[in-house]
């Protein structure tokens, strides 16, 4: 599978109809944002419909403003069979300097799936870099940690 593929970015001004009372842009908009960078990352890389699994480790490090650009930068570090694991980094800043600074990160889980909605397999990634490897096992260390959450859970009831 070709580099090209792994990445994308969605770049746009934050809108008014996006601000909460306190007057930044609203952090269910901003998720609502990196659910959306990270499905087109999933069905680019998979080439196939795909659907939101888990979201984990939705950091907000500073608002983003009312007409601040906004870049989502959503990246495939690991892969399964039939799942594909996102990194989501949010950056904001004015449109008129290139002075972006980091706003917001997370990791979304995606399966892939086929018209019938059962999940397919997907190409796998290998990493390359040593950013790479390092994404690779955050998300290795978030899959597991939401399974232990999960099963601790399932244990309590």
């Amino acid at each position: 599978m070709e580099q090209s593929k792994r990445e994308l970015n969605f770049q746009f001004l934050a809108e008014p109809t996006d601000v909460n009372f306190g007057g930044k842009v609203h952090g269910g908009a901003v998720m609502k944002w990196m659910d959306q960078a990270g499905y087109a990352c999933a069905a680019q890389w998979s080439g196939r419909y795909c659907v939101t699994v888990s979201v984990g480790g939705i950091r907000f490090f500073r608002p983003i403003l009312v007409g601040q650009m906004v870049i989502l930068n959503a990246k495939v570090v690991y892969t399964g069979r039939s799942s594909m694991h996102i990194y989501i980094g949010v950056k904001s800043g004015d449109p008129k300097d290139s002075n972006m600074v980091d706003t917001g990160s997370c990791i979304i889980s995606f399966v892939a799936n086929d018209a019938s909605g059962y999940p397919v397999e997907v190409p796998c990634w290998i990493p390359q870099t040593k950013e790479d490897i390092a994404l690779e096992i955050y998300a290795k260390k978030a899959k597991e940690f939401s399974q232990q959450l999960e099963a601790d859970l399932l244990a309590a009831k």
